[in-house]
């Protein structure tokens, strides 16, 4: 009854609730900070002359090698793209394009001693395991960390469940096309952001039909793997 009374007695005072609420702030701080060391990986894709919607994005591998959605790239031998890290550009050799229709993935190389050094001393590692529904990951562009979670097939429309079952939830907040999805975990590459998935619904009592971005596909690690011609391992 004592510690009963006791422990009633310690929920009230103030300095519990203060060191509940630091509880509260440290636990997303300290997610936040562990997805921000996956920053450095995230790189900006530039065609030549610059596309008009923007920088794509890109992710580093190690050994001077980028990869890509590979309509974000476009088709090298007319856009030449290039790296940019903060704010300076790096001309590209293109290693291995493919095609947004097939595999959605380009993988490009720069002279290694051009990138600056701390960039160089990394490397990344693919994930080995498949990916799975309600897995914890965390999409990664230049300066922006955004978790989100794997989502079942099932979820998709029954079309698109075969070719693009590799999807993930939060489509307005998390990275576009070319983003690194790593698992939180292992801090491994899941994948690369390829595309919306979208449903079109009609509403009730209406005429008007409108479209929904229910997912995002990426390509999944598996995939990335496979692209990477065999002498290029990391």
């Amino acid at each position: 009854m004592a510690f009963a009374r006791l422990t009633a007695k310690l929920l009230r005072t103030p300095l519990f609730h203060g060191a509940l609420l630091l509880m509260t702030l440290w636990q997303p701080a300290c997610a936040q900070g562990a997805d921000d060391t996956l920053l450095p990986y995230a790189v900006s894709i530039h065609q030549t002359p610059m596309q008009s919607w923007g920088p794509g994005a890109g992710i580093y591998l190690g050994k001077g090698l980028f990869i890509t959605a590979a309509h974000v790239a476009g088709r090298s031998w007319l856009t030449r793209p290039k790296i940019a890290i903060a704010g300076a550009e790096y001309p590209t050799r293109v290693i291995k394009e493919g095609s947004f229709e097939a595999t959605d993935l380009t993988l490009l190389s720069v002279e290694e001693e051009l990138l600056p050094a701390r960039l160089r001393l990394r490397r990344n590692s693919i994930c080995t395991d498949p990916p799975t529904p309600g897995q914890q990951v965390v999409t990664i562009v230049p300066g922006s960390a955004v978790r989100s979670h794997i989502l079942a097939p099932d979820r998709l429309p029954i079309g698109t469940r075969g070719r693009f079952s590799t999807v993930i939830a939060d489509v307005a907040r998390t990275g576009n096309s070319g983003s690194g999805v790593f698992d939180v975990k292992r801090k491994c590459l899941l994948g690369i952001m390829s595309r919306k998935i979208s449903q079109s619904y009609s509403r009730p009592g209406t005429r008007k039909t409108e479209t929904r971005d229910i997912a995002k596909y990426f390509v999944p690690a598996s995939e990335i793997a496979a692209f990477l011609p065999a002498h290029l391992q990391l």
